[in-house]
Order: C-alpha cells, then structure tokens, then sequence
C-alpha cells in the first residue's frame, strides 16, 4: 500500500491516501498538483510536511522508475543502449554481461532492439517515450510513475505502452494522463484539482462525478 498522511508541498494538500496495488491513473486540470504528487511519490522531491511510505519504506529507499512528460528531459546518455543501460550501471554491483543482458531483454519485450546502436537524436518523439520507458523498466522497479507519458503517442503506440506497462511486474503504476479512453482502463483514479483529491476511487466511481466537465471520457469509452 502507498499511504500519504498530512501531505504539505507547493499547492499540494492530502491529508490522507492510500493506493493500492495496480495501476493508478490522475487526471485534473493543469496546475492541480499531479506533477507535484507524481515526483514526491517518486522520491525526487520531498514533501514540506507529512510523509509518503510505499509498503512501509520511504520513495527514496524503494526501486522506483519515472518517465518524465518531455522525453528529452529524462534521456542523459546520446546512445540508446548507453541510456536504457545506465540504471543498471549506476547500481556498480552489476556485472557487464548481466547489464548486456539485462538491456537486450528489456528492448526485446518492448519491440526496440533495432534501436540500440542509435543516437537518441536520431528519433522521434514516440520512441523517445519508448526508450525513457525502457530505461525506466530495465532494472524492475517496484513503482512505475508516468507523468503524461502519453501525450506524444498517437493512439496504436500508445496501446502498445500501455501493453509494456502492464507485463512489467511493477507492483504499483501511477500515470498522470490527458487521455480519457487510457484512464477509464485504470484500476483506480483521482482526481485532483486546486492541489487536493477531490475525487477517488475506481473509474466506475469517479468519471460520474465528472460527466459535465472536460474529463469525462467520450461515450463508448467509459464501459459505464
């Protein structure tokens, strides 16, 4: 279980939230705290108050992977290998010919193989996601955190992400997405909006709430 309890960062405010595992969409008007929420789950900020555990221990202490919104701003390496290799090699009690394999494994099960002598220059937006999803996934974390991962996928290549992410073993996923017909497949939902969760729940339970805004998923897609 994810538990956050009297949660204080920026305009964020969560007195108390659990998650459960599975894969956990956040939707909400921009400026709503997502982001926010995203990265202190993640470990890369800390709250000014309260505190986030993940199966009692703190984001910082648990094996996490991120994808950020803007691919180039997540990619530190100019080759591919050397960018979906590199969580492996930051660990230093790796040996080179597991790194090798585990590299090779991952871009196999994502379709990418042919990417890995490439320049990260070299490619479009979409597979820029797909090799931050990679280097993200290489070393199996236990928390997969999106932020509108989605947003430079058309819709055929977002079905096969969407695939990736729920074959990775990750035991809890949290995305923020822009994309109605992606968070209606989620096993939970929140809505944030004005830096608080004002609606949680399943997607069965909170899109209701919603059917007169911009986030309601258009009809045939919400199953409901």
């Amino acid at each position: 279980m994810i538990a956050i309890d009297a949660l204080r960062c920026r305009n964020l405010v969560i007195d108390s939230l659990a998650i459960g595992p599975g894969i956990t969409s956040v939707i909400g008007p921009n400026g709503s705290g997502k982001t926010t929420f995203l990265r202190i789950c993640a470990g890369i900020e800390l709250p000014h108050h309260g505190t986030v555990s993940i199966d009692d221990t703190p984001p910082r202490a648990t094996e996490t992977g991120w994808v950020n919104e803007f691919p180039d701003r997540n990619i530190l390496f100019a080759r591919v290998y050397d960018e979906i290799a590199s969580p492996l090699r930051f660990r230093r009690d790796t040996t080179c010919d597991a790194i090798d394999a585990g590299v090779k494994a991952c871009a196999e099960s994502m379709h990418i193989t042919h990417l890995l002598s490439r320049e990260v220059r070299e490619l479009s937006g979409g597979e820029k996601v797909l090799v931050s999803l990679a280097a993200a996934l290489v070393h199996r974390p236990k928390v997969l955190l999106l932020d509108e991962y989605d947003s430079h996928l058309d819709a055929l290549l977002a079905e096969k992400v969407d695939q990736v992410i729920r074959a990775s073993g990750a035991r809890y996923v949290i995305r923020c997405t822009q994309q109605m017909n992606t968070a209606v497949t989620s096993d939970h939902l929140l809505f944030f909006d004005a830096g608080r969760v004002t609606h949680a729940g399943t997607p069965r339970d909170v899109f209701p709430f919603l059917k007169d805004t911009a986030f309601y998923p258009v009809p045939g897609e919400c199953g409901f």
